[in-house]
């Protein structure tokens, strides 16, 4: 039972995260029933059966929160980024007060104006 409940609950947070996007929602979907098909035969007092059910939870947990898509805005240098109602989003402090930050500023160890796009 909670198998199937943790079935369906990833299978709704991926067509949450990849709303829109049919080649990634067709190929996360693919993936999510293969694997929960190569666990189907378990028996369900293994315990491997609670953690892959813990694993699925915590997955679908992820997608929902974490996973944000954005789209090339057609002749400029920006994304649209689909924002849903379960993203969370942070108010940054703990990285706005921490101060130590990347050495040479900016993100992943540099400033490279060129590797930088500007975000809608």
């Amino acid at each position: 039972m909670a198998a199937a409940v943790a079935y369906r609950n990833i299978m709704r947070a991926a067509r949450v995260a990849f709303e829109g996007d049919a080649p990634t929602l067709l190929a996360a979907q693919s993936r999510i029933r293969d694997e929960f098909r190569s666990k189907q035969a378990l028996d369900p007092k293994d315990s491997t059966v609670s953690e892959g059910i813990e694993h699925a939870t915590q997955v679908a947990q992820f997608l929902r929160q974490n996973v944000v898509q954005g789209k090339k805005m057609e002749g400029e240098e920006k994304y649209k980024l689909r924002i849903h109602k379960d993203t969370e989003r942070g108010d940054n402090e703990s990285i706005k007060s921490s101060g130590s930050g990347v050495a040479g500023g900016g993100c992943c160890g540099g400033s490279n104006k060129r590797d930088k796009v500007a975000l809608v």
